[in-house]
């Protein structure tokens, strides 16, 4: 697997930095947005380090989903997902997110989905948390495929984005070893399914600044 070559992934960040100054958005949504470019900019420019990249792509994704809440309204991290990916689909128009996972379905994403080391339950069952893994892994992965034939496309990004929340986990707390040959195929797809995905999403958000995408985390102070 191939990473993004670094001149595909600057022309990618180019665009949408340009596409973001045309785009006339509101303070918040600019800020929140050119983040997510930065980060996607820097992962571009990671290609030789997989794992950098890797984060650098989450931080990116990150930066489109974060949003400031308050205790009451206060959702566990999966939840904030749910909402956000099934948001991005429903101003999906084109089907420019189908159009990608069907694509790759039969590459990163299939790999990806079968690839029990970043499925949580397994972990969990490696900590004595749970009798067993087996049953829920194949169960979640003939739902991701039962998704993919129906078009089901927010359950079927949701369970990828889900397993790449775990090789997230394994590598931002520590759980594994930078430049690491265990874990290589996972980080390799990760990155390919993250640097196709990322320009699609914040291409969606920056064309539907009407849609409540949630207050900036950390939103712009300044000095006076």
């Amino acid at each position: 697997m191939q990473s993004v070559s670094k001149k595909q992934a600057l022309h990618h960040a180019v665009l949408l930095k340009e596409k973001l100054k045309q785009a006339g958005l509101e303070e918040e949504l600019r800020t929140r947005l050119h983040r997510a470019i930065s980060w996607l900019q820097c992962a571009e420019l990671q290609s030789e380090e997989a794992d950098i990249q890797f984060l650098s792509l989450w931080i990116s994704f990150n930066a489109c989903y974060a949003m400031e809440l308050t205790e009451a309204e206060s959702k566990p991290e999966r939840e904030k997902f749910k909402l956000f990916i099934s948001t991005l689909v429903k101003h999906d128009e084109t089907g420019k997110i189908f159009s990608l996972l069907w694509n790759k379905f039969g590459g990163p994403v299939r790999l990806l989905i079968e690839n029990h080391f970043i499925f949580k339950p397994f972990w969990d069952f490696q900590r004595g948390e749970i009798p067993e893994w087996e049953a829920a892994f194949e169960r979640y992965n003939t739902e991701a495929r039962n998704c993919l034939s129906a078009n089901k496309v927010d359950g079927l990004l949701h369970i990828i984005l889900d397993r790449l929340y775990v090789l997230r986990n394994q590598i931002f707390h520590g759980g594994a070893t930078f430049r690491s040959q265990v874990n290589r195929q996972q980080v390799k797809d990760g990155n390919a399914i993250l640097a196709m995905l990322m320009p699609i999403l914040i291409s969606i958000i920056m064309e539907h600044p009407e849609e409540d995408w949630g207050r900036l985390m950390y939103p712009v102070v300044r000095d006076n």
